[in-house]
């Protein structure tokens, strides 16, 4: 099986929990042994998001500003790659084809951003596509994917237990990247996973045990096709 787990950084770093990473760890450990490939991309959360308000205030462009959050989530990828030991690369590639070199050495890769304009959904989105991925699970903050932002609409907004690629487009409120967003799926990964319909899980991040769920093709979270 081959596998891409994305963990947004609201998830893990908002702030970095050493708690929830070291359960992501085990998680990890035990999912290898189902998985020929398996690779982790994590976001750099509210920590990134600090680290671009900082660069607006001195003036930075958007590209660098991108720059900067894609530095953080390095970091975070950092922390899970170096704790898996032996099971993991402790180089946290910065090309897609250095994650794929990594890979064909059986390690565990860790990713976090690669350029600017690039958010790490896409960065997960492109690393499925590579490998051929069965399945990518996004590990977010959401239960899952709603008719509205839940937490603007608390009353209004109803979770999608299943949808298409195609329907999903219409729930989007941004539709472009700019340094930041902040969405349970970015609209440039949901093109990139339409082409192979590769199918994707989005759970609940903050228990682990969901993305196992999701990898057992237990109900949990929602499911795009």
């Amino acid at each position: 099986m081959r596998v891409v787990l994305r963990i947004g950084g609201s998830v893990v770093a908002s702030p970095p929990d050493p708690i929830l990473i070291e359960k992501y760890v085990h998680l990890l450990k035990d999912m290898r042994k189902q998985c020929e490939k398996l690779v982790v991309v994590v976001g750099g959360g509210s920590v990134a998001r600090d680290f671009i308000r900082v660069a607006e205030g001195i003036g930075l462009s958007e590209r660098d500003k991108d720059e900067v959050a894609i530095s953080v989530s390095r970091l975070i990828a950092q922390l899970f790659a170096r704790r898996l030991n032996d099971l993991g690369s402790k180089v946290v590639p910065t090309s897609i084809d250095g994650a794929l070199r990594l890979l064909g050495k059986g390690e565990i890769v860790v990713m976090g951003g690669l350029k600017p304009g690039m958010t790490t959904d896409s960065v997960a989105a492109m690393i499925a596509e590579k490998i051929g991925a069965d399945l990518l699970v996004k590990a977010t903050d959401q239960n899952g994917i709603y008719t509205k932002d839940p937490k603007k609409y608390p009353l209004a907004a109803k979770k999608v237990d299943k949808l298409s690629f195609d329907d999903l487009f219409h729930l989007f409120e941004a539709n472009k990247h700019r340094a930041g967003i902040h969405q349970v799926l970015d609209p440039e990964a949901v093109r990139i996973l339409q082409i192979r319909r590769t199918k994707t899980v989005v759970v609940n991040g903050f228990d682990p045990e969901n993305v196992a769920l999701a990898m057992k093709g237990k109900k949990v979270g929602t499911v795009i096709l």
